[in-house]
């Protein structure tokens, strides 16, 4: 009997052992899900990966200024535009005062430019003066007008002139045709690397308003070669001077006040003339006392107060337009800018931007500073970009030029 007891003891323990292997086989419960769809395998590894917690976003908040407050930590590695700056060059633009006295001290050799003179040489300022009141439109001082420049304008101006009938009119001055081609292959006016041979082609590649410019230019360009005496340097500045004045004056004329382009353009050459007649002046009333020794800053002081009413004379003589003559007047009374004629405006404009860029040319005023200091004017931003590349691309040309000479 107790061999029956431990066979059936023996039988109850295998069949606990054989459930109890049963259960450890079956299959853990998956939980319910809310969706019918079965879960993918990606599912699966991606809900068994660890868990990244979602990074926290920081944003400034702002001050009762608007402006955003800095991050934790932002003070030391990121430092404010502020800060920045502090360490930035400031650059101020130049007054036109400063930059028509830096102009003088280019054009004179920076020789004694601002400061006051002797006492003495107060009769030399009077006697100028009082030439240029009388004489400053006699032919030893200033050219009557070109006699081909009203015949030349009346072709230029009328569209049943052929390109034929143009090349024959300037062909009657060859001292004319030399200096038209000379300045038709400069920098300013080439367009092109082909050479610049003859008036045809210089017609042709520069049209009516080129051209009509370009022989403006070449009529008064003679007039500026003169001796500069003590001030050797001078008449080439005052020249370089006039020529980019023209031509930014043109430019502010046409975008701005929308007024005559070539009236314009006499207007800027004009009055590059009458510095050429005071500066001759100038230099006579020293020669006629030769205890005097010429003075920078008296002539310079000349050339400020007497210009413009000199360029009125001449332009009288010439028998120009009276919006040219008012418009010197403008210059010559210091009329307010506000209360000036377009033609005034634009004149200013175009002195300022010429000398800018003869500063420039002879590095005496970094791009920057010349930049900053163009006067805006009315003239949209790009128009005042394309200008400056113009009159500076004369000077990198000529730049290049006087390299090459030098080797």
């Amino acid at each position: 009997m107790l061999l029956g007891l431990v066979s059936i003891l023996s039988i109850v323990v295998g069949v606990i052992a054989v459930v109890a292997w049963a259960l450890t086989r079956r299959p853990a419960a998956v939980p319910k899900t809310t969706s019918a769809t079965p879960i993918s395998a990606a599912a699966t590894a991606a809900a068994s990966a660890p868990t990244v917690p979602t990074p926290v976003v920081l944003t400034p908040s702002a001050d009762a200024t608007g402006t955003p407050s800095p991050l934790p930590g932002q003070q030391d590695s990121q430092p404010s535009a502020t800060a920045e700056s502090a360490h930035l060059p400031e650059v101020e633009p130049l007054a036109p005062e400063e930059i028509y006295l830096r102009l003088h001290r280019v054009a004179f050799g920076n020789m004694g430019i601002g400061e006051a003179w002797p006492g003495a040489h107060d009769e030399i300022v009077s006697a100028t003066a009082d030439t240029l009141q009388n004489s400053a439109t006699e032919d030893r001082y200033t050219p009557r007008r070109p006699s081909l420049l009203p015949q030349l304008l009346r072709a230029v101006n009328d569209e049943d002139v052929s390109r034929r009938e143009l090349v024959n009119i300037i062909s009657r001055d060859p001292s004319l045709v030399g200096n038209l081609l000379k300045m038709a292959n400069s920098p300013f006016y080439r367009v092109n690397s082909q050479a610049v041979e003859s008036i045809d082609r210089a017609v042709v590649i520069l049209g009516n308003d080129g051209i009509r410019s370009l022989i403006a230019a070449a009529l008064t360009q003679p007039i500026f070669q003169i001796r500069g005496g003590d001030f050797p340097r001078f008449p080439e500045l005052a020249w370089e001077h006039t020529f980019r004045t023209a031509s930014a004056t043109v430019t502010h004329s046409a975008i701005v006040e929308k007024s005559d382009p070539f009236a314009a353009q006499l207007l800027g050459l004009v009055h590059g003339m009458a510095s050429i007649v005071v500066f001759r002046v100038a230099l006579d009333q020293y020669e006629a006392r030769p205890r005097f020794k010429a003075n920078a800053a008296v002539i310079a002081s000349l050339l400020d107060s007497q210009t413009a009413s000199v360029a009125k004379r001449i332009a009288g003589s010439w028998g120009l337009s009276d919006r040219i003559l008012v418009a010197f007047d403008d210059h010559a009374f210091a009329v307010a800018p506000e209360e000036r004629t377009p033609m005034g405006r634009s004149l200013e404009f175009g002195r300022l931007a010429g000398a800018l860029a003869v500063l420039h040319m002879h590095g005496a005023l970094d791009d920057v500073t010349a930049q900053i200091s163009l006067p805006v004017a009315g003239m949209p931003a790009i128009e005042l970009t394309r200008l400056w590349s113009r009159l500076t691309a004369v000077q990198d040309a000529e730049a290049t030029r006087r390299k090459r000479a030098s080797r």
